[in-house]
């Protein structure tokens, strides 16, 4: 007994007789031809053949084949059925009814989030498809995980947006939507061998293009109708900021609408969708690649190397990675120095330290307005500002909603060198503080998949499956400051460091962190400490007013306060600076423009 196989999507409508009422639809790209005896090739084809049934179907792959299983026989009843003919036609397929293979596996997967993200994701799709003739889309493959989720998102789409127009069976077993493959000569072979691999596999219309990504578009477009094209780009991706589900192309590129169905998946997500629907993936990914780029700035990830007795070095499968943040990890990177609003590394600290430098500290909370609450936080951050040589100019409590932050902050960021900001970050309502900032700033909130990840180890017991609110974060701004004692990094947006801290103690932990960062990274400039001196006396306010005026015009670098702690206390004066002498000098000409004893000194 002899089989043939093709991969051609188009075979089996044509073996089904347009009058059969069987109702299946057929999934698998793989076909069989069986015979009973060895068929003769045509002439000039060595390893093809057409069959005397008249079908003009390319067959290859030509081998002998000694049993055939349960589950074929049952087949090959089947189309002898049908056809009646010499040549016995066995087809290995699934009969799903009404199914198709991708939307059957997420539909029976317990993953809510999964489904989640599939369901957005088909649901861009089949919005794509209803706005666009099939003519007008493209799809762009480059046997990556991401555009290898998207080919298959892109058939469940197609599939389900066909059903919904009540098509024939016979109309859902192909893929028409045209693929571009850029070819480079720097890609791995393996994707190469990938992507032409599933090319044949699910008879993709590939368009292969050889020139840069730009040119090539632009010729491929002036050639064809196409309107919008299908990318597999996420959040995080270099290409993502500013880009929505649905983005038209950039000034200076040809007009298209970009579709990126997948644009909020994170690599979890990714990898759940591949596992579940058990789909084919480059064998890169087996090999301990997580980010394929091209073969001169890829390297297998560090984090999945397994320890091994021998000279070559082992690693586990990409999907064994567990933290999606490091993704990346495998991939050469371009360091450029912190900049910072203060300076740029340890050269910008030594240059401002005679310098002064400006911060506010924004609070987020009606409670505190309504007077529920004391703010304590606000006093131990000021404190902090000052520990560090750096001046507070202001101090404001702002009430939980977006237009209220937002109009501080952008206020605030253009004054201050820095600003800070505690009392809303979190899942409630009432956690405003990065909705406004990113108002401020003028940036849309975009989910962030490394962030997303800290949450995950977080509060996975709590998670619901859905969009994690805590992860959106201001897009193309935001700087995550890791630290090992964090369980979640500080969120920094340009010149605005926003804290998570709900007490004393949890604040005092953020900014010994903050500061052990500054040292290793120059985040902020630490400036000539302030010092000071404290004197009491029990000089009525009207009797020290004037003094006082002259002495604030005679030392304008000091800064000289006086309040009581009771209206009957004493008065307490304080000196601010950061020139020790000054201040002795300051006190020393106050002490004598009254009697000896007037005036001690508080320690």
């Amino acid at each position: 007994m002899w089989v043939y196989e093709t991969p051609f999507t188009y075979l089996i409508p044509r073996l089904i007789p347009k009058k059969s009422s069987l109702d299946i639809q057929f999934t698998c790209q793989i076909r069989y031809l069986i015979f009973h005896k060895q068929p003769v090739a045509t002439k000039g084809h060595a390893f093809s053949f057409v069959p005397k049934y008249p079908l003009p179907l390319p067959f290859s792959l030509l081998r002998p084949i000694n049993h055939i299983d349960k589950k074929r026989l049952g087949l090959l009843s089947l189309c002898k059925h049908f056809f009646q003919c010499r040549a016995c036609f066995a087809v290995d397929f699934s009969v799903k009814e009404g199914k198709m293979e991708i939307d059957k596996a997420i539909g029976e997967s317990d993953d809510r989030r999964l489904k989640t993200k599939y369901n957005n994701a088909i649901y861009v799709i089949k919005r794509a498809l209803a706005l666009y003739s099939i003519e007008e889309v493209a799809f762009s493959f480059n046997g990556g995980k991401d555009s290898t989720v998207l080919l298959h998102l892109l058939r469940a789409g197609y599939f389900l947006h066909k059903m919904e127009q009540k098509c024939s069976n016979g109309g859902l077993t192909s893929f028409p939507i045209r693929t571009i493959y850029f070819e480079n000569s720097s890609a791995f072979p393996e994707i190469n061998s990938f992507t032409y691999d599933t090319a044949s596999s699910y008879g993709l219309q590939l368009d292969i293009i050889s020139s840069d990504f730009k040119s090539g578009l632009e010729k491929l477009l002036k050639a064809n109708p196409i309107r919008a094209i299908f990318l597999g780009v996420r959040i995080g991706d270099p290409t993502a900021v500013g880009q929505e589900q649905f983005s038209p192309s950039s000034p200076g590129w040809p007009p298209f609408m970009r579709v990126n169905p997948i644009l909020d998946w994170s690599y979890r997500d990714v990898w759940a969708f591949i596992l579940t629907c058990k789909v084919q993936y480059c064998s890169l990914y087996d090999q301990g690649y997580t980010s394929i780029g091209s073969i001169h700035d890829t390297v297998p990830n560090a984090l999945l190397s397994i320890s091994d007795s021998g000279c070559k070095e082992k690693f586990k499968p990409a999907y064994l990675l567990s933290d999606g943040r490091l993704e990346r990890a495998g991939r050469a990177k371009k360091f450029s120095p912190s900049i910072t609003a203060a300076g740029n590394g340890s050269g910008g600290v030594e240059s401002h330290k005679s310098s002064l430098l400006v911060a506010s500290a924004i609070a987020v909370g009606e409670e505190i307005l309504f007077g529920t609450v004391e703010d304590q936080l606000g006093l131990s951050l000021c404190r902090k500002i000052h520990s560090i040589g750096w001046s507070v100019s202001q101090t404001i409590v702002v009430r939980n909603d977006k237009d209220s932050v937002a109009e501080e902050v952008e206020r605030r960021k253009s004054t201050n060198d820095m600003v800070f900001i505690y009392g809303g970050v979190g899942p409630l309502h009432s956690d405003v503080t990065l909705a406004g900032v990113a108002k401020a700033f003028g940036v849309r909130l975009a989910p962030d998949e490394e962030f997303e990840e800290y949450l995950r180890h977080l509060i996975s017991d709590h998670c619901t499956g859905d969009r994690n609110e805590m992860a959106l974060l201001p897009e193309g701004i935001t700087e995550l400051l890791h630290h090992e004692k964090l369980a979640v990094p500080l969120v920094k947006c340009q010149n605005v460091i926003i804290f998570t801290a709900t007490n004393a103690t949890e604040l005092d932990e953020e900014w010994d962190c903050l500061i052990e960062l500054t040292r290793s990274s120059g985040l902020l400039s630490t400036m000539v400490p302030y010092v000071s001196k404290h004197l009491q006396t029990n000089l009525s306010d009207v009797e020290t007013a004037q003094p006082l005026s002259k002495l604030c015009l005679e030392f304008p670098d000091l800064t000289i306060g006086c309040y009581r702690k009771s209206r009957k206390g004493p008065l307490l004066i304080s000196f601010e600076g950061k020139d020790q002498t000054q201040i002795d000098s300051a006190v020393e000409s106050l002490c004598k423009k009254f009697h000896p004893g007037t005036f001690s000194e508080i320690h």
